[in-house]
């Protein structure tokens, strides 16, 4: 008898399993992402001990008739492929037909499920795999799966899994993260004492997250919006010959973006708040998340990462998302592109934004501190902001919300935003939403703002904001959030210096607090980029060579960078087998400022060079020098400035692409807002 077998239905089903369902998360993605395919409205998720005794997901889809039932539970079985072509265009999110079966071989699965309004449905039970029982059961149009005692047949994998507080946290992070792609669903999260999530439907992201997170994180985040036609994306069609004369030419469609980004004084210790959904799925992606990383860099530390909620839309065939057991990553057809839209999207907007840190703020933001969208350990669970009550209706779909506000409004309701926000995936043009935030915030300061809002509504009596204190409370942080910006700074006006390293400044928004040394290296640092690209570098040259000591091994980087460094202004030449004389130098740096920067651009190639070998080596080697040469040739602290040399730095800081911090992603300047003096000074 041979050595090879068939494994039997039940092993391979287990052997599945330990692909798609690895803890209590993974059958709740599982489900909740069948609820979503059978176009739910509603979805309702139970847990109890952290999905260890029970998850129960109850839906409001089209539901399944007996005999779908019976098959949904059969490996490979689904609705949403029929033949080999379908994997090229996948447009759900299941597609494969293994969760169902995978979660019963290793569980207690309960469904009951009806796909008429005459109140007939069917149920099943089903214990490791087997079919204890199917009968007709009264049931309301949907589906409810209850999985009771995972892995219960597998202590081996049973074990393995994390405290309940775990658990629960990362079954709450997937859920809220689905009800912040799909706003105008309701969502709702209970584990066995307590609502962890309650999220009625509302009409844009932005309401969501306030909904879910509150004021404080929506006030961290900033909208981004962009879209590109896919067929100039760099990838050409194929030549005639390679192509079907029957088919016409492919119109590759258009790829969106659209999202929520962290002001740069927001930074985190680690990605886990990166969060990306290619067409409404979520994943994690190296490509992307290296994009994010490149639209931050030099504004940002290279070891911080933002903030990131990102919807990514594009035609199916666009992107594969076969191409993991748990559907948690993707292939693009065209990488690069993929890759260089959202970097492109997200530096633009951060370049057109130039948001203000807050000084207030400030002192709270570093790096690992919430605001964050996921939940961190020993805080409290997302839920709905705190003295908000909601009262479902039995009718799917029907709800009513009341909610004490969070925070007093202190002005007259504000307006509609004329056209359509960017929260929802459509495009504005900067000017115009600028022009609607403007407008927005200008209703803030005039009487007849609820008048304004009336004559906004529609004559059926709704309008772009339907009323609720979340719609009001969210456009208010979007037109105090397009208020604080950079874009003033040329017009502050000096009031001197702190301790001679900080320059104050009042301006119409408050006051102002500038590191001047961070200030200065800015701006160096862009003319440095702007003169190097086009070959233009000021040198001089030095009385007496300098000479540096190197390493053997710094001596074989210096080798490979060499070129670059002349190009950017230097004049280099071996002295012995481990000394480099300098003839000359960038304009600003001369005596020990010269040799640290030498010896610090070495050493941080040294690392890179160590870890990788990339395209973008050169780019980032760029950077990296223009950032130490402007830092060592910096107006330094305890550096007395007269009054023409500060108004100088404030209109020059004011040109640049990027006055929120420096090349090293520290703050350049606070802004201590007026509304912020005069709630200290219990005006407001």
């Amino acid at each position: 008898m041979g050595r090879i077998r068939v494994l039997s239905d039940q092993v391979a089903n287990q052997i599945a399993a330990g692909e798609v369902v690895d803890r209590p998360a993974s059958v709740v993605k599982e489900l909740l992402e069948n609820a979503l395919d059978a176009g739910a409205t509603r979805i309702r998720i139970e847990v109890e001990a952290g999905g260890r005794k029970l998850i129960r997901v109850a839906d409001d889809g089209h539901g399944m008739n007996r005999d779908d039932a019976l098959l949904a539970f059969e490996r490979h079985a689904t609705s949403k492929l029929r033949t080999a072509d379908d994997l090229l265009s996948i447009a759900t999110l299941g597609f494969r037909g293994e969760a169902l079966p995978s979660i019963a071989s290793v569980a207690r699965v309960t469904l009951q499920t009806a796909e008429g309004l005459d109140g007939t449905g069917t149920l099943m039970e089903i214990a490791g795999g087997r079919i204890l029982r199917v009968e007709d059961a009264a049931s309301a149009r949907g589906t409810t799966i209850s999985v009771a005692d995972l892995f219960f047949n597998t202590p081996a994998r049973r074990k393995f899994l994390r405290a309940e507080s775990t658990e629960l946290a990362l079954v709450t992070a997937l859920v809220t993260h689905y009800a912040l792609v799909h706003p105008e669903m309701h969502f709702e999260l209970l584990s066995a004492t307590h609502t962890i999530v309650s999220a009625p439907p509302v009409g844009r992201t932005a309401e969501r997250i306030y909904q879910i997170f509150g004021k404080d994180t929506l006030a961290q985040l900033l909208p981004v919006a962009a879209e590109l036609a896919l067929h100039h994306a760099g990838l050409p069609e194929p030549p005639p010959w390679r192509r079907d004369p029957t088919e016409p030419a492919r119109d590759p469609g258009t790829m969106r973006l659209s999202g929520f980004y962290s002001k740069p004084e927001l930074q985190k210790l680690n990605r886990n708040s990166i969060y990306i959904f290619v067409n409404k799925r979520l994943i994690r992606d190296r490509l992307l998340l290296h994009a994010i990383a490149e639209a931050y860099r030099n504004i940002i530390p290279p070891t911080s990462s933002p903030v990131v909620l990102l919807f990514l839309e594009m035609p199916a065939e666009e992107v594969d998302v076969n191409v993991h057991p748990a559907k948690t990553e993707v292939r693009f057809r065209q990488p690069s592109a993929v890759h260089n839209f959202v970097r492109d999207s997200l530096r633009n907007a951060l370049v057109k934004a130039r948001p203000a840190a807050g000084f207030l703020a400030a002192l709270d933001n570093s790096p690992g501190a919430s605001p964050s969208l996921l939940p961190t350990a020993g805080s409290p669970l997302p839920g709905p902001p705190e003295g908000a009550t909601f009262q479902i209706d039995s009718e799917p779909g029907g709800y009513e919300a009341r909610s004490a506000a969070p925070f007093e409004l202190t002005a007259p309701p504000l307006p509609p935003v004329p056209g359509r926000l960017p929260f929802d995936g459509t495009m504005l043009t900067a000017r115009a939403w600028n022009e609607s935030l403007t407008q927005a915030a200008t209703a803030l300061l005039q009487p007849d703002g609820v008048a304004q809002l009336q004559n906004c509504s529609g004559s059926n009596g709704s309008s772009a904001v339907q009323g609720s204190s979340t719609s009001w409370a969210t456009l208010q942080i979007e037109a105090e959030q397009a208020a604080a910006n950079l874009n003033h700074l040329g017009s502050l006006r000096p009031l001197g210096q702190l301790r001679e390293s900080f320059i104050l400044a009042a301006g119409e928004d408050g006051l102002w607090i500038i590191d001047q040394h961070v200030a200065h290296e800015r701006v160096l640092f862009e003319k440095i980029l702007r003169d190097r690209k086009v070959e233009h570098v000021q040198r001089q040259r030095l009385l007496m060579p300098l000479l540096v000591e190197l390493k053997p091994s710094q001596m074989v980087v210096f080798a490979q960078i060499a070129d670059e460094l002349e190009r950017n202004g230097f004049e280099v030449e071996p002295f012995g087998p481990q000394t480099l004389a300098v003839k000359a130098a960038p304009v600003g740096l001369e005596g020990v400022s010269l040799e640290k920067m030498l010896s610090e651009v070495i050493d941080q190639s040294s690392e890179e060079l160590d870890e990788t070998q990339r395209n973008e080596d050169l780019t980032t080697l760029r950077t990296r020098i223009a950032a130490s040469i402007a830092c060592h040739s910096a107006i330094k602290i305890n550096t007395p400035l007269d009054p023409a040399r500060i108004e100088w730095l404030l209109l020059e800081l004011a040109k640049t692409e990027h006055p929120t911090s420096c090349p090293h992603g520290r703050p350049i300047a606070l802004q201590y807002s007026w509304k912020d003096i005069q709630r200290a000074f219990h005006r407001i």
